[in-house]
Formats: structure tokens, sequence, C-alpha cells
């Protein structure tokens, strides 16, 4: 029956009960229940959301002074989580909160009150008052009695903010019970937000997410203090806690899961699509009418806004700090077992580097400026070793990948790379001695060979990496050179070349990886050079490439007979280090969450040259598509490399991939001969043409058999003057597009979906920005 909204007896039953906990309330109120009163008596649905809104904000008012109104305020903020996601899942509910309930205006007695917020508005600033509400959720700075109790409207909350860090130098006693307050406060706000999971992926920017919206507005008078509040939360965060090892055996740590709720509050509230927003355009103008021709003040978003003016050097070193610490956390884990507290939450601090990166280029800078950069690196090429056999752990895979071509597209990145590999974090990869960038190209060749399917479309990206770094790596070990030549060797046998319309572009990318280190960095890498005159029949059967018919059918043919060559072990592949595990895959039952489609490699990145003096200078596109007599020919065989096919064939590329796979797609001798010519095999061809002779001199004349004396003989040899003139250095820089802003966005609210298990916020209701499948 419908219940009246003056029945307050009926409806304090609600929130004015005993002490809940809001997993009582998700086992109290079935999913089942609330989809039968939403459909059966929705008036009672509405008096119910509204009602406890209403108490939110009579909390919020008054200022939580007594203990009542605390309990009051926690069980309707649990039951509005339980609720909220039954109201998303259903386009004739999803309006409600935006619109005006009659009476409960500000005044509250007026009926037309003409200044009324929607209710959405109302329950957002009512939460965020009660997140800097004194002894609720921050102390007090008052010896108050109830009396002389500070009014929550005259207090200034930057004053309250959590915890030290940016922007604020005190750091606030710890209370449990502010913690505990502040988390469930959060997981509202995240229920709140999450909307936008039960709307279709669609790279339109105009769904922008309106709680998100009116939350990161002006009208929200907390919002800087909550912001540095949650970010610094988050980078303050030491789950070692005071260095005693097994220490969260013994007591629990109430900080853990408001750090994780604040780190995935603040991504969310982070989500903004620069790419489509009306900044301003190349030519300066913006994407607005004449009439609002006024600059404009950075995004509309100020969580964006005050993350991209974040510029002091101490505050980027904090924040810097914080993110490597927790993320080598369960690295840390894999020396002492269980001695610290394992975080769980890495996925959401990639996330959270990723837009620090995106939004503001100064932290980038900072980033790469410092030897700092290998605390990032290091963890995010563990995770990519760990999850490479895991389906369910795909999308961590990109986000590393991603990250990385981020960085790459720096030259201070290359040169951090030549830093030697110390620290031994036990994984799964062989022993080598060497620099972190031995270890890039080690733990990228596993990737690649022995990864999970679903990897392939990640290829183009790591070796993209490989290339962007090659022109600075000054040594590489022979553990790392020799992985370079089995993954050339892998994707140039005959039937790799002529299965797929783009697998020529592996070989392209990775005969650019080793014609910049020859031509830039030969004096060091001996080891490279070595690998390459030992695998020389590779690159002469790739120069004579059989281009007829026959030999194309009699290429595909022979997959049939053996297995894939990118599985194959290599002989060279030592121990592996001590105390790693092999990675798994993911345990049967195992729920993954789907991801959209990310661009192909030409729309993820843009070409830049680096001209003599190290400044790079963009590339135009058309440059790429000019007939051969419109380019020098030296930077043709190597401009050709990157721009792939001229733009029509791109157009078949895009529509064929697909094909491919299928089968329809077949190779001809056209297509073959049309890459094929622009091989970049000058250099290396030069290269073994002056080099082989003498090596084989030596082998004859003194009899050798050993490495050794071969590596000595190149290490002092040269070829200054007998290589052609050195190609222009390119990088392909990471290109924010809408594409990429969609696939941050599914992947998020995926990871967000998947770690909310207790309570399970989500579970089971009806989303649609990604599907929930089990492994």
């Amino acid at each position: 029956q419908p219940v009246e909204a003056t029945d307050n007896a009926f409806w304090d039953q609600f929130w004015a009960d005993t002490a809940t906990s809001v997993q009582d309330v998700f086992a109290l109120v079935p999913a089942a229940e609330i989809r039968a009163v939403r459909e059966e008596s929705p008036s009672n649905l509405a008096t119910l959301c509204y009602k406890a809104v209403e108490k939110l904000v009579q909390g919020a008012e008054s200022g939580c002074h007594t203990e009542k109104e605390r309990q009051i305020v926690l069980n309707c903020c649990r039951l509005l989580t339980r609720i909220l996601p039954y109201i998303f899942e259903d386009p004739d509910w999803r309006g409600f909160f935006w619109s005006t309930v009659p009476g409960a205006g500000r005044g509250g007695g007026d009926e037309d009150d003409e200044n009324a917020r929607p209710l959405a508005e109302s329950l957002l600033l009512a939460v965020t008052d009660l997140l800097f509400c004194p002894d609720f959720t921050v102390q007090s700075h008052r010896r108050s009695t109830v009396d002389t109790a500070e009014d929550i409207h005259s207090i200034d909350s930057c004053e309250y903010i959590w915890e030290a860090g940016v922007g604020f130098a005190h750091s606030p006693q710890p209370n449990y019970i502010h913690d505990l307050n502040r988390t469930e406060l959060l997981k509202l706000l995240l229920t709140c937000f999450s909307e936008a999971m039960y709307l279709p992926p669609s790279s339109d920017s105009s769904n922008t997410n309106p709680w998100v919206q009116f939350f990161c507005s002006t009208e929200n008078r907390h919002a800087l203090p909550l912001f540095t509040s949650l970010l610094n939360v988050v980078c303050a965060y030491d789950p070692v806690g005071y260095g005693i090892p097994y220490n969260h055996l013994l007591f629990s740590d109430y900080r853990e899961p408001l750090v994780e709720e604040a780190a995935q509050v603040l991504i969310v509230t982070l989500d903004y699509d620069s790419f489509t927003s009306s900044s301003p355009t190349v030519d300066g103008t913006t994407t607005g009418t004449a009439m609002d021709d006024v600059d404009p003040p950075g995004p509309d978003n100020l969580f964006v806004n005050y993350l991209s003016r974040i510029h002091r050097e101490e505050d980027f070193q904090f924040i810097l700090k914080g993110v490597a610490r927790l993320l080598s956390n369960p690295l840390v884990q894999t020396y002492l077992p269980n001695s610290a507290k394992k975080i769980q939450f890495h996925q959401e601090l990639l996330v959270l580097f990723w837009k620090l990166c995106d939004f503001n280029k100064k932290f980038l800078f900072f980033v790469l400026k410092s030897s700092d950069v290998l605390d990032i690196l290091v963890p995010i090429l563990y995770f990519l070793n760990d999850a490479r056999a895991d389906q369910s752990r795909v999308g961590l895979m990109h986000i590393g990948v991603f990250i990385l071509l981020l960085l790459s597209g720096e030259r201070n990145f290359g040169v951090r790379l030549n830093k030697p590999y110390s620290v031994r974090v036990p994984m799964d990869i062989p022993v080598f001695t060497g620099t972190h960038a031995d270890l890039l190209i080690i733990v990228f060749h596993k990737i690649i060979t022995s990864g999970h399917q679903r990897l392939q479309p990640l290829f183009d990206c790591l070796l993209t990496i490989v290339v962007n770094v090659s022109p600075y790596l000054k040594s590489l070990s022979m553990v790392a050179a020799n992985k370079l030549l089995h993954l050339l060797e892998a994707f140039s046998t005959t039937w790799f070349l002529f299965s797929a319309v783009q697998n020529h572009h592996l070989v392209f990318f990775l005969l650019e990886v080793f014609n910049n280190i020859i031509q830039y960095q030969f004096d060091g890498n001996s080891n490279l050079v070595y690998a390459v005159i030992r695998k020389r029949n590779v690159f002469h059967q790739l120069a004579n490439l059989p281009t007829d018919s026959q030999s194309i059918q009699k290429g595909l043919q022979r997959k049939k007979k053996t297995p894939e060559p990118i599985s194959r072990t290599n002989s060279q592949d030592g121990v592996s280090m001590e105390g790693s595990r092999p990675a798994a895959p993911a345990e049967p039952g195992t729920l993954k969450t789907s991801l959209v489609a990310t661009p192909g490699i030409d729309k993820l990145t843009e070409k830049s040259q680096v001209s003599e003096d190290g400044t790079m200078r963009s590339l135009e596109p058309e440059a790429s598509q000019l007939s051969p007599e419109g380019n020098p020919p030296a930077a043709l065989s190597d401009g050709e490399s990157w721009s792939g096919e001229a733009s029509h064939s791109r157009r078949d590329r895009r529509r064929l991939s697909s094909a491919s796979s299928s089968g329809q797609w077949t190779p001809t001798p056209d297509w073959v001969m049309s890459w094929k010519s622009k091989l970049p095999l000058q250099t290396i061809m030069r290269l073994l043409q002056v080099l082989v002779p003498q090596v084989e001199k030596i082998c004859i004349d003194k009899g050798l058999t050993d490495e050794s004396e071969i590596l000595k003989f190149l290490q002092h040899g040269t070829l200054v003057g007998l290589l052609p003139v050195p190609h222009p250095i390119l990088i392909r820089k990471y290109q924010a597009n809408s594409g990429t802003a969609m696939w941050f966005r599914t992947y998020m609210w995926g990871v967000i979906y998947l770690r909310n298990v207790d309570p399970p916020i989500w579970y089971d209701t009806d989303v649609k920005l990604f599907e929930i499948q089990r492994v």
C-alpha cells in the first residue's frame, strides 16, 4: 500500500533502529524486494529515497552532534547505497533524482518553492558537508560541549583536510571511527556516480555524468579540501605501517578501506574527456560560440582543474613517492611473504597515475627527470609479467602498456633505462645482468611469446615502446639481444607474415629498433651486433622473401604442420629468478568485465621527428602518404616503415583485420611486394657485409670458438663512414583520443565493479557499460 510521506513512525523504522552494518542492510533488503517496490508501489520507493536524503540533509545541517543522529545518517547512507543501483538500472527512474520534490525545497514549508534543488544535488551537498563534520568525520578543533559546538556552515573545511601532503602540512591524529564513517560516505558517493555503468559505451562525450559534473562544480564549496583530502589520504598511506613486520595480523587497519574508496572516488571524478572538451582547438579558437569568447578558465571540472595546477616540486615528490610505494607493495610481498599488508588496489593507482600524467604535464616531466620513474617502471613490468597468462587481467595489461607508451614518448625515459637493474624482484624471467632496458625487453618478450591469446592487439604497442627507447640504449645484455632476435625470427616466418594483413608491421618495428641501435649506439652494443651476425640468415631470408602466389600459399600451408613459432621456447632461456612463480591463468569461475576495443597504434600515437639539437617536431600525417618522388630517399625507407600502407589501404586494413580471422582475406603477390620493397634492411645488410668476413677471418686465423674474443673484437670495431647516412629518429608519441577516453571509462568502472564485493553494491544489477563474464 502507498504510505503517506507524513507517516514518520513508519519511515523512521528504516533508519532509527539499532546499529546495523552496511552488510546487514544488504542482507535485510534483497534485490527482488527493491525491484518489486519499484514496479508495484513506485510512490513508496520515491518517498523512501527522498526521506532518506532529507535525513542526510538534516544531519548535515545540525552537524550530527548526538550519537543517535550519527546512527541515522549512517543508516540512511547504507540504505541509499543499497537502493541507488536499482534506480539507475531502470531508464524510467533514472531521472528521478534530478527532479525536485514538492515541499522539499530549501525552507520545506512553501509548496511551490521556486529554488527547490533536485534531489541529487541535495544528496551530494549533504554528503560533502558530512565529510567535514567535526567529531563525526574530522577531529573537532574545539573542546566543544554541545552548546559551543562548531556551526557546520561557518567552519572552513580547508582546515579539516584529512591528511598532510599536497597543500596541507598538518597531519591529524588518526581516528578509526572517523575513517569508518568517511568510508561509508565515500561508498555512497561512488554509488551515486555509478549511473555511468547503466549506459551502454558510446564515444559521444556529450553524455557527461551529471552526478560527477555537479560534484566537481563550483556548487560544491568543499571541492578543494575534498580533492586534497582524497589525494593525500591515498599518497600518504603506508601499508607497512609502523615498520613492524606482520603487524596487520595483530590489529585491523581501518585506513586501507578508506584509501581504496578514496582512490576509486578520485579516479571517477577525474574521468574527464579533455580530448573533446571545449578547450582551444589548434588555431586557438574554442569550440564554443562567439558569445562565450572569454578565455575558458581551465576545465569546468574542479578536480581536473586542481590536479592540473599542482606545481610545487615537493608536492610532486610526495605524490610520486606515495604512488611508487604503493605500487611496489605487492613486490615487497614476494621477499617476506605476508610480512606486510598486501594491497589490492594497484589498478586504481595505475589509473590515477595515468590521469596525473595526462592532465599535468609538469608532473610527467618531473617523473621523467628523476630516476624515480624506474620505481614506477619496475612494478608495472612486474604486473605485466605476472598477469600475462590470466585473461581476467587483460585490462591491467592494457593500462600498464599505455603508461609505458606515454612515458616512452619522452627522450628522458629512454636515457633513464640505462641505469643498472640491481633490485632483484622475484620474476618469472631468465636471470640476467644488465640495465632496466634489458628488464623491459625481456619482460616484453615473455608477454609476446607466452602471454594470453587476447594480448595480440598489444604487440604493436609493446614494440612501439621498444622503438621509442631504442636510440638511447647504450648497451643491451646478451640475454636481451637474443630475445629481440628471437622475436624477429618468429615474426618473419612466411606463414606469420602472410596470415594477417598487419603482421608485417611487427617486422618493421623490430628492424627500426636494430637500425636505431646500430646507427646511434653502435659503440656499446657489441652483444646486439654479435646476435645480429649469428642470426644473419633471418635478415637474408627477409630480403629474399618470395612474392609469387605459389610460395605465398606454401608459406601459409606450413602453419598447419608446425606449431606457432611465437610460442616455441628458446634454447637460451636460462633458469628463472629465484623465488619466482610462473604466471598462472585465472582461477576457473573468476568474474571478468568486458572492455571496448582500443584504437590501433596509428590512432594511439602521432609521429615526431627528433632534430639534431634534441628537440622534437611533429610530422604531418600526410607526409607519410607522399609519392616516392616527394620524399628524400633516406627518409622513404624508414618513413614507410611507420606509415604502414597509404591511406586507402589503411581503410582496407580496418575493414580486413576483422575479416582476416574468418579467412576472407588472402595475401596477394602485389600486397607482399608493396611492403617488402620498403623493408629498411640497408643498414643491417651493410653491417653484415663489412663485419661477417672479418669475424669469420678471426675465427679461422685464431681457431676461435670462444664468444668473448669475438665480442672483444666487435667492441673495438667501428663502422664510421661505412653505414648509410643515419636516418632521423622517429618517436611515436601517445595521442589522446575519444576512443581511449571511452576505454578508460569502461576499464575503470569494470575494476570498481569487481573490487566492491563486500558489500556487493552492483552485483546482479543490469549493467550496460560492460558485460560480466565468468572465466
